[in-house]
C-alpha cells in the first residue's frame, strides 16, 4: 500500500496512508522534547529533574553490569510494530551489537526496561506500558513508582502480561534484578 497522498488537483486524498506508520513517520520527526506515542497519542515529555535524578540513581547501579553484558543502556525508541505505540523508555538495555544501525528496536531485544513514573504518567506506566512491554516480549520490566514511593520488577513476559512480579517493594527495600543481571539495587536513595 502506498503511503503517499494522492492528489487529483484539488485537496490531497489521505485514505490511502497506512495510519500507523504516518504516525510514526511523524513521531521521528518531532523537534525538541522527547515524544512518544502511548495508545494512538502522541505525548511530548520533559522529565523534571527529581525524575532525572532518579533514572541516575539507577543507572549508577547498573552500568558495570551493563558494560559486562556488552550492552548499552539509554533512552533509544523502541518500536511496537503493528500498533499505535512508539516508547521512550527512561532505561533500555540492550545488546551494543544492535546499536548500530542507529533505526528504532522492539522490547524483545531488550535484556530490561525501566520506566520511572511521574504524576503525569504513573498510570500509563503501572498499566498501559506494562501490558505493552510484556506483549512484545521485554524480558525484564523495572518500574520506580514515584508516586507510590515503591519499586516492582516483572518477568516472563507473555501475551496477557508478565507472568511474575516481584513487588511493589517500598523504597528503602533491596530490590533484586534477575539474570541476567543478578544485582541487588539499593533503593533507599530514589
Amino acid at each position: 500500500m502506498s503511503t503517499a497522498p494522492v492528489s487529483g488537483g484539488g485537496a490531497a486524498d489521505y485514505s490511502q496512508v497506512d495510519p500507523e506508520q504516518a504516525l510514526k513517520f511523524a513521531i521521528q520527526h518531532i523537534k525538541g522534547d522527547r515524544a512518544e506515542i502511548i495508545e494512538g497519542v502522541i505525548d511530548t515529555m520533559s522529565p523534571s529533574w527529581d525524575h532525572e535524578r532518579t533514572v541516575k540513581i539507577v543507572r549508577r547501579q547498573i552500568v558495570s553490569r551493563v558494560d559486562e553484558l556488552d550492552c548499552l543502556d539509554g533512552s533509544g525508541d523502541l518500536d511496537l510494530p503493528g500498533s499505535p505505540n512508539w516508547y521512550v523508555p527512561d532505561i533500555a538495555v540492550v545488546p551494543l551489537e544492535l546499536t548500530k544501525d542507529g533505526g528504532a528496536l522492539v522490547p524483545d531485544q531488550t535484556l530490561l526496561v525501566v520506566e520511572v513514573t511521574s504524576k503525569s504518567n504513573a498510570e500509563t506506566d503501572r498499566v498501559v506500558k506494562r501490558k505493552r512491554y510484556a506483549e512484545y516480549g521485554a524480558p525484564l520490566y523495572l518500574l520506580v513508582d514515584r508516586v507510590e514511593r515503591s519499586v516492582s520488577v516483572f518477568s516472563e513476559p507473555g501475551p496477557l502480561g508478565y507472568t511474575r512480579a516481584d513487588g511493589p517493594h517500598p523504597f528503602g527495600v533491596p530490590v533484586r534484578l534477575p539474570e541476567p543481571f543478578g544485582i541487588v539495587l539499593d533503593t533507599s536513595g530514589l
